[in-house]
């Protein structure tokens, strides 16, 4: 997702004379956001350096495929096109389309990467910035009529796109940060790295324990602009977190709020109570994606979903001024500060 939302990794300081183990933290640009990533006792044989390259090779093969920014990129080039046939892209463009599908399946269309058109109407595209009046209602409906995931199809032998409409196009924002994370995760296990936090934007992958030996801390941030105080705090191991909100990223006009979140069933800006909402799941992309769906569906909806399918979720609402939080079972039993009320 390219959201600005923030998770603030806190670690436990233990007592005692044990030598800590070797740490290894390496942090750059990357896919319009800002990776950080922290090893912890890494093979002897693998070095900053080596990491490095893997983390390159990752970050750029994934840009050139999934990046709107650039001209040249299979997303971009798809995009582009306005024919109907069958469009050969790489795999790991295919495997992601996939599995947006399949959120959108799941989620009734509160996932949808064929907003592209409406994201960049509304000023949110890759040409960001307050538009100086809202698109008018008419325009709206002309956009709407060109996306909806029905209209996009994938296979993956050979790995292809195909839009049944000349018009379709997609952002993957919100789900292929998720999948880089991924990657990399892969990558590192096959150097033989058991222990690591991968960050990327906010989408954050942990395997195995801190430098203290101890579950890794994640602290979701209060959800206010602004600030960077920890609402609450999450342990964890061998498994990745989401926080989609909409307190960064939005604009205002006219008084009026007007968040980057667009609920892709109505074309508009999402308009709800709900402030953030975390998702804890196996993979980064199952996080990235299903945080953006229930952060589209509200509050209520979203917690009724997430219960309905096993979604470890926790969501945070402004009410009568406040914060509230709920959370699934799974997800606050992993609470380490519960007394989170205001």
């Amino acid at each position: 997702m390219n959201r600005s939302i923030f998770l603030l990794c806190a670690a436990l300081v233990l007592g005692g004379c044990v030598r800590a183990p070797v740490e290894l933290e390496i942090s750059g640009p990357t896919m319009g956001t800002s990776y950080s990533i922290k090893i912890v006792a890494p093979p002897a044989d693998v070095d900053t350096a080596a990491v490095q390259t893997v983390i390159d090779d990752v970050l750029a093969r994934i840009d050139r495929s999934m990046s709107a920014y650039r001209g040249d990129s299979e997303i971009s080039r798809f995009n582009a096109s306005h024919s109907t046939e069958w469009f050969e892209v790489s795999e790991d463009l295919a495997n992601v389309v996939q599995a947006a599908l399949q959120f959108s399946e799941d989620s009734g269309g509160a996932f949808d990467v064929t907003v592209a058109p409406l994201v960049a109407a509304w000023g949110f595209g890759t040409a960001e910035r307050t538009p100086q009046s809202l698109p008018e209602p008419a325009a709206l409906d002309a956009l709407r009529a060109s996306t909806g995931y029905e209209k996009l199809q994938v296979r993956m032998r050979p790995p292809a796109l195909r839009k049944t409409l000349a018009e379709v196009q997609i952002d993957l924002n919100a789900i292929a940060p998720g999948y880089a994370v991924d990657q990399l995760g892969g990558r590192f296990s096959s150097l033989g790295i058991k222990r690591y936090m991968i960050n990327i934007g906010g989408e954050i992958r942990v395997q195995g324990s801190n430098a203290q030996g101890a579950v890794w801390k994640i602290a979701v941030e209060r959800p206010v602009d602004g600030e960077t105080i920890p609402y609450a705090i999450i342990g964890l191991s061998n498994l990745a977190i989401t926080v989609s909100g909409e307190y960064r990223r939005y604009y205002e006009i006219d008084g009026r709020r007007y968040s980057h979140t667009l609920d892709p069933r109505t074309g508009r800006p999402v308009e709800h109570s709900l402030a953030s909402v975390a998702v804890i799941g196996p993979t980064s992309m199952y996080t990235d994606g299903w945080a953006t769906a229930l952060n589209v569906l509200g509050a209520q909806a979203g917690y009724d979903l997430a219960m309905q399918r096993d979604i470890a979720a926790m969501f945070i609402e402004r009410r009568d001024g406040r914060l509230r939080w709920r959370a699934t079972p799974d997800f606050e039993a992993r609470l380490n500060w519960p007394d989170i009320d205001e």
